[in-house]
């Protein structure tokens, strides 16, 4: 498989910045990108303690949540020497009730980090990760664990919606709605919306794209992502930091719901936003073209969500 200079890029930062050592890397020569990545990952799981005797299979150390990084880099070089630990991690975290929720995080857990939890799941989904083992949900079934039990946390009571930061109460940032936790929902929607075709997943996708816009997090002169607003001034005074995951987050997802399929597809409400999720020219069926690996489309208008390049899975 040839690999792209953005693919090139997307390796070499899988771990650049935890790891001491020097790395040298040659973005025109594959060979040479596949070492850097291999070294970047190699260093990252010195950080690892989940798969020694006595600790807790993926409970991360800082900077946490390296799994979909893993499940990339295994794609995109094919090197399997993590996925048995990518997988034991993963299963391990999804709880007793297979959504990312395990009680031994409950006191920490908000909607961002179950939703990286999800989103590698998504991943893995989409890249044809090996399954899990007979008797446990398979990943598809395990990102939608995560969907559904964020949905109904959609809160209107303030701001007019939007996710909080934090799942429960008694957690500090509770009264805080940032752009991490909407955004992850926002990607794992789309993403959803284009591997299934379902119209509910586009709908929730564009809700929160939506909202967003109209509390102002995402800037309508610069598209800048800022980091939240709170709930006790009505998300009126944004704190205005920003994150380059929040633009992760958000170009993933946009670029998600740009590819999916006519039925999963819808024109964004806000018109000033000049978003249009519209659907992608394809030459396959509209089930078919739900999975990632069937999607095509046409170039799209500045400033319109444009579609990215799909991945096959691999056999």
């Amino acid at each position: 498989m040839k690999l792209s200079i953005s693919t090139a890029t997307i390796l070499f930062t899988i771990g650049a910045q935890i790891s001491n050592a020097s790395i040298t890397l040659n973005i025109d020569d594959e060979t040479s990108i596949k070492k850097a990545a291999s070294t970047a990952a190699y260093d990252m799981m010195l950080y690892y303690t989940g798969n020694r005797t006595g600790d807790v299979p993926g409970n991360l150390p800082d900077p946490y949540y390296w799994f979909g990084s893993l499940i990339n880099y295994w794609y995109y070089t094919g090197d399997t020497a993590y996925n048995n630990v990518v997988m034991q991690g993963m299963l391990h975290q999804a709880g007793p009730d297979f959504n990312f929720m395990p009680v031994n995080q409950s006191k920490t857990l908000g909607n961002d980090d179950q939703a990286f939890w999800g989103m590698a799941a998504m991943t893995a989904a989409e890249t044809g990760f090996t399954d899990p083992p007979t008797g446990q949900p398979g990943w598809l079934a395990l990102a939608q664990a995560v969907y559904n039990t964020q949905k109904p946390r959609w809160d209107n009571t303030t701001c007019g919606g939007g996710h909080r930061w934090q799942i429960f109460t008694f957690n500090n940032g509770y009264n805080y709605k940032n752009s991490i936790s909407n955004g992850c929902y926002f990607n794992l929607a789309a993403r959803l919306a284009l591997y299934s075709g379902n119209q509910t997943y586009a709908d929730e996708a564009v809700r929160t794209w939506d909202w967003m816009w109209d509390v102002e997090l995402i800037k309508h002169d610069s598209y800048h992502i800022v980091d939240g607003a709170h709930t006790t001034d009505n998300c009126t005074a944004a704190d205005n930091a920003t994150w380059t995951y929040n633009s992760g987050v958000f170009l993933l997802g946009a670029a998600a719901i740009q590819m999916a399929p006519p039925s999963g597809a819808k024109e964004s409400t806000t018109s000033s936003q000049q978003v249009k999720c519209t659907s992608p020219t394809t030459t396959s069926s509209p089930k078919s073209a739900s999975r990632p690996e069937n999607a095509t489309s046409t170039s799209a208008p500045s400033k319109h969500i444009t579609s990215a390049g799909s991945r096959q899975p691999r056999n």
